[in-house]
C-alpha cells in the first residue's frame, strides 16, 4: 500500500484534517489496547464514508470499519491499512411515530434514549450497550432477552459492487452475535426500526431495572470489550469459568474480571498477547473441566487466526 496515493484519493472528499497517519488505536477502543492504524480515517458523512471504502476496495487495500470499538481487540502492532471511524459522526436519529431511523455511527444507548423519550417499547435491552447502530446490526446485538432482530425492519448496505442496497429484516439472516453483513462484504450506512408506543414510565422502570442489573454485574469501571466468549446452548460462560476458579485469574495487565468471569479486563498497560494468551487458558480449561472449547465475541483487528 502507498499511504500517499491513498491518502491522495481520500483527500479528493474528505477533509485533510479528517485523515490521520499511524493513529494509535488504542485510544479508540474501549478496551484502551493496541498499535498504530497506517490510515485512520473519520468520515463526516454517508458521502464520505461512501468514497473512504471506494478508494479501499479499488486499490485492494485492507480496510475496517471502527465505531466506537467497544467490541474490538486491535493487534499490538496495529492495522496495517485503512481504518474507517465513523465514531461521532453518521450518528443521526429520526423518528416518525413508531419508526426510528438512524445512521451507522449513531451510538446503541443515544438509539434506546431517544425511543424511551418518544414513549417507543422495544429498545430497552440496548439501555447498555456502548456500541454504534452499524456494530450492533453487524453483530445482532442483544442483552436480556432482546436483540436487534426484533426491532429492525431494514437495513442500508454498501454491497461488495459499491452500490447502495436496502436489505429486509427477513434478508438478514440474524442470529445469536450474526447477520449477514458478516458474511458478505457490506458496510452498514443506516438503519430502520419499528417500534411499539408505550408508557413512558413503564419504560423507564425497565430501563433502569436494567442498568442497575448491567451496573452490579459487569466490570463497567475497567477498561474491557464486553462478553467474551460465545454462549453455548444450555450454558453461561460466566458461571462456567466461575465453577473452574478462574475469577481473578491474570496474564500480564489481562485479567478475568473479578465481578463477571466472562470479561476480560485491563488492570493496567494490558497488551493484546496478553489478552489473547488468557483467552487460550481459559480455554484449556474449559477444555479440561467441560469438555469443550468456546467460541469468542469480540472481534480481532490486525490479529492473525492460528
Amino acid at each position: 500500500m502507498n499511504k500517499n496515493d491513498i491518502i491522495e484519493q481520500l483527500k479528493e472528499r474528505i477533509d485533510t484534517r479528517n485523515i490521520f497517519i499511524d493513529e494509535i488505536l488504542a485510544k479508540h477502543t474501549t478496551y484502551k489496547i493496541g498499535g498504530a492504524a497506517d490510515i485512520f480515517v473519520v468520515p463526516q458523512n454517508k458521502d464520505e464514508l461512501i468514497h473512504s471504502v471506494k478508494v479501499c476496495r479499488e486499490n485492494n487495500v485492507e480496510h475496517v470499519i471502527l465505531g466506537k470499538g467497544s467490541n474490538v481487540l486491535v493487534a499490538d502492532d496495529g492495522f496495517r491499512g485503512v481504518v474507517i471511524n465513523t465514531g461521532d459522526n453518521l450518528s443521526k436519529i429520526e423518528i416518525n411515530d413508531d419508526e426510528i431511523y438512524a445512521e451507522a455511527g449513531a451510538g446503541l444507548i443515544s438509539v434506546s434514549y431517544k425511543a424511551y423519550d418518544s414513549s417507543l417499547v422495544g429498545l430497552e435491552f440496548a439501555c447498555g450497550i456502548p456500541g454504534t447502530i452499524g456494530g450492533a446490526i453487524c453483530m445482532n446485538a442483544g442483552a436480556y432477552g432482546g436483540d436487534m432482530k426484533q426491532v429492525v425492519t431494514e437495513v442500508e448496505v454498501i454491497d461488495e459492487k459499491n452500490e447502495i442496497r436496502i436489505i429486509n429484516n427477513d434478508e438478514m439472516k440474524f442470529a445469536y452475535r450474526h447477520s449477514i453483513v458478516q458474511e458478505k462484504d457490506y458496510i452498514v450506512l443506516s438503519v430502520k426500526m419499528k417500534l411499539m408506543k408505550g408508557n413512558k414510565e413503564e419504560i423507564k422502570e425497565i430501563r433502569e431495572r436494567l442498568k442497575t442489573h448491567r451496573i452490579n454485574g459487569q466490570p463497567l469501571d475497567m477498561p474491557n470489550a464486553g462478553s467474551v466468549f460465545i454462549r453455548p446452548d444450555g450454558y453461561y460462560p460466566g458461571k462456567m469459568i466461575e465453577d473452574l476458579g478462574l475469577k481473578g485469574y491474570t496474564i500480564g495487565g489481562a485479567q478475568v474480571s473479578e465481578k463477571h468471569a466472562n470479561f476480560i479486563v485491563n488492570i493496567g498497560n494490558a497488551k493484546a498477547t496478553d489478552v489473547l494468551e488468557l483467552i487460550e487458558y481459559v480455554n484449556n480449561e474449559l477444555q479440561k473441566g467441560y469438555g469443550m472449547r468456546l467460541g469468542v465475541e469480540i472481534k480481532k483487528l490486525g490479529i492473525c487466526e492460528k
